[in-house]
């Protein structure tokens, strides 16, 4: 076992790789989304390879539909994976659950050395222990009870039907430090840190040694993650030494907080990625937005993904907190619905359009509306203002239409007859017969075509209108 997958470069050689390892235990969430990115981009810039690995050793709270979503959300945003769970290769399998046989390859190992020993302490005993360390002005750790317990103690356990976990024993006195490609250089001591579970009392392998010791036998060679992991890497490299694997580069990005600066959470709003992609958004959008948030760049244009691979650079991940802003998502998404292609805008719009419109009809309503929604709901209510009954005006809409006149309204009414909606006719006539220009010739216009004083062109509007809808409305005030 001594020279056991020490090369972890395999047939891949020494190409870089990345990879993105949720949990299934929930709904993939923006600071995820952005983490499975940043990798992805990482991996494109230098043509390396983007690995996708599900880590299901939690087999109380791992569900296959939150694999499934993982599969969605990511092929949703644009982001190809070059091995994971639907897409082996020599260095799989890419679920956690199903790798069982090395990790107790590699168990074996560690006990032979002995760098591991059991331990028998209940949750009970280890929050009492955690609450006196706290008490006595100490960092909680482990205690070290059972590390010095004799084969007799140990057996003793056992016969009484205690399942122990098993502890990685960290060594005294060392110093483990590290280059961080995001923050710098790190220095740890041993001392601090504590024996750690490395297998659990059912025996699945818990996270500082399955994660440490996929990512070696993957040949992953830089892991960029959330900062909330920078404490775990000193864990994971007494690990990997241990074992003789080769250690990746390791960068760890600022989280994710809201417009207040309190982490992102459902108090701001949606948070996953399903959230955003049922309201709408487009995956074009949301990858423009997370690009840069806790990464800057001179790119300041819309980019798609082979452009932002291009432009990504580790060296420009920041260390503070990124905030993200619904706003400037907008910003994106406006530009994203803009660059819609016909179909691809009714594909989009589809939820709100009635399926009885033909395709004349739709066309034009999508061609008025596009350029000012930026959710398909925002085109919702112009939907019944296209192509619904008589307006319901609010009272200073309702005014403005008065005051322009029955003279006003008949020159509109007649011309809208005769021109079939245009615009361009409507409006000459009205000017012929009343002087209106600017603001007084249209306003009243609109008012009465839409109901609104605002909103997409009126030109278009009308032609998407049926045939006699104009000139009903405008009639009205005749």
């Amino acid at each position: 076992m001594s020279g056991m997958d020490k090369s972890v470069g395999g047939a891949f050689g020494e190409r870089e790789a990345t990879r993105f390892a949720p949990s299934p235990t929930g709904e993939v969430h923006l600071g995820n989304a952005r983490t499975a990115l940043f990798n992805f981009l990482l991996a494109r810039r230098s043509g390396g390879r983007f690995l996708l690995r599900i880590e299901d050793t939690d087999a109380e709270r791992s569900r296959e539909e939150h694999t499934t979503a993982v599969l969605e959300d990511l092929r949703w945003l644009g982001m190809e994976w070059d091995a994971g769970p639907d897409r082996e290769d020599e260095r799989g399998p890419y679920r956690q659950s199903q790798r069982s046989p090395l990790y107790a390859r590699y168990f074996e190992v560690l006990e032979q050395q002995g760098a591991v020993y059991p331990c028998f302490c209940s949750p009970l005993e280890l929050e009492v222990s955690r609450k006196a360390q706290l008490a006595a002005g100490r960092p909680p750790r482990y205690a070290g009870t059972c590390r010095n317990l004799s084969p007799e103690q140990r057996e003793r356990r056992r016969s009484q039907g205690v399942a122990p976990t098993m502890r990685f024993r960290v060594p005294t006195g060392r110093r483990i430090e590290f280059l961080d490609f995001v923050h710098g250089a790190q220095s740890f001591l041993s001392d601090d840190i504590g024996d750690f579970v490395i297998r659990r009392a059912d025996g699945s392998a818990a996270f500082f040694f399955s994660n440490a010791v996929d990512d070696a036998c993957m040949g992953v060679t830089q892991v960029l993650r959330g900062e909330d992991h920078l404490t775990n890497t000193p864990r994971q490299l007494l690990i990997l030494e241990a074992l003789g694997l080769k250690t990746p580069s390791y960068g760890h990005i600022s989280l994710i907080v809201g417009p207040d600066g309190a982490p992102l959470s459902k108090r701001h709003g949606a948070t996953s990625v399903r959230e955003y992609r049922e309201r709408g958004y487009l995956p074009e959008a949301m990858a423009n937005h997370l690009f840069r948030l806790g990464h800057s760049t001179a790119e300041h244009a819309f980019l798609t993904l082979d452009e932002m691979a291009r432009a990504f650079d580790p060296a420009h991940l920041g260390r503070a907190p990124a905030r993200f802003d619904e706003q400037q998502l907008n910003v994106w998404q406006k530009e994203a619905a803009h660059r819609l292609s016909a179909d691809e805008a009714r594909r989009w719009l589809s939820s709100v359009i009635p399926s009885e419109l033909d395709e004349r009809s739709v066309s034009a309503f999508i061609a008025a509306v596009l350029p000012n929604v930026v959710l398909p709901a925002d085109a919702g209510p112009w939907i019944d203002i296209v192509f619904g009954g008589p307006l319901a005006l609010q009272p200073a809409e309702e005014q403005l239409a008065r005051n322009a006149g029955v003279e006003y309204f008949a020159a509109a009414a007649n011309a809208a007859a005769q021109s079939g909606n245009d615009l361009a006719a409507i409006a000459s006539a009205v000017k012929t017969a009343t002087g209106k220009k600017g603001a007084e010739l249209y306003m009243p216009l609109r008012v009465a075509l839409t109901g609104r004083a605002h909103g997409p062109e009126l030109a278009p509007l009308l032609k998407a209108m049926p045939p006699g809808k104009a000139r009903e409305r405008l009639a009205r005030f005749a």
